[in-house]
């Protein structure tokens, strides 16, 4: 019996022509679980926060998924990061927040640990008799002023991450109520979550 082969010239491009679409549907497949999420949560009543909204937009114009929040949704704003989570996104997860949006996001974190959900990075501006980190934190950022408002984080027990406090004690015109609005603050934080979007993949839970 002869078995004749028959070739077809075009049948490698079509190979290749699949394999491209097959590479293209699984980046955004995964692209889509695997997006930095930001939430960034304004203080009492949200009247001098408006650096969170626009921190927000510089971020969103970068293509990261950034929403500022007031303070008081910060409940609902675990449950439905817990919802995500459960719907299989795994992007990295960044907290922010300034005055009481400070305190709240900490308590975001504390309530994410009892779920074993890691926050890849924590940005607080001048939170006031705040608690400590909790072990769920991978990186804690924060602004504060020595002899004004604020005071530095410190970790829980078992807390492993890391923690910078920045004090802008110094820092001539800037207070307690337009610590959101520093063009220095905002570019620090803007680029700390780009550098996290960009290259560090989502933190293991814990």
């Amino acid at each position: 019996m002869r078995v004749r082969f028959v070739q077809n010239p075009g049948g490698w491009k079509t190979g290749v022509c699949w394999a491209a679409i097959f590479a293209c549907a699984l980046f955004f497949c995964t692209a889509a679980v695997a997006d930095t999420q930001v939430y960034l949560l304004r203080g009492w009543f949200g009247v001098f926060s408006a650096g969170m909204d626009a921190l927000g937009d510089e971020l969103q114009s970068k293509g990261i998924k950034a929403e500022a929040i007031g303070h008081l949704a910060w409940r609902a704003t675990v449950s439905k990061i817990a919802s995500d989570r459960a719907a299989g996104k795994t992007g990295p997860l960044v907290l922010v927040g300034h005055s009481q949006g400070a305190n709240n996001v900490i308590e975001m974190a504390r309530e994410l640990e009892k779920k074993k959900i890691p926050v890849d990075l924590l940005v607080t501006l001048a939170p006031f008799m705040q608690d400590p980190v909790p072990g769920n934190v991978v990186r804690a950022l924060n602004y504060y002023q020595a002899g004004g408002w604020g005071a530095p984080l410190a970790g829980d027990n078992g807390f492993r991450g890391r923690i910078s406090n920045v004090d802008m004690g110094g820092e001539i015109g800037t207070f307690h109520i337009n610590i959101d609005k520093s063009s220095k603050v905002q570019a620090d934080i803007a680029r700390e979550i780009i550098a996290l979007s960009r290259a560090r993949p989502p933190a293991p839970a814990r």
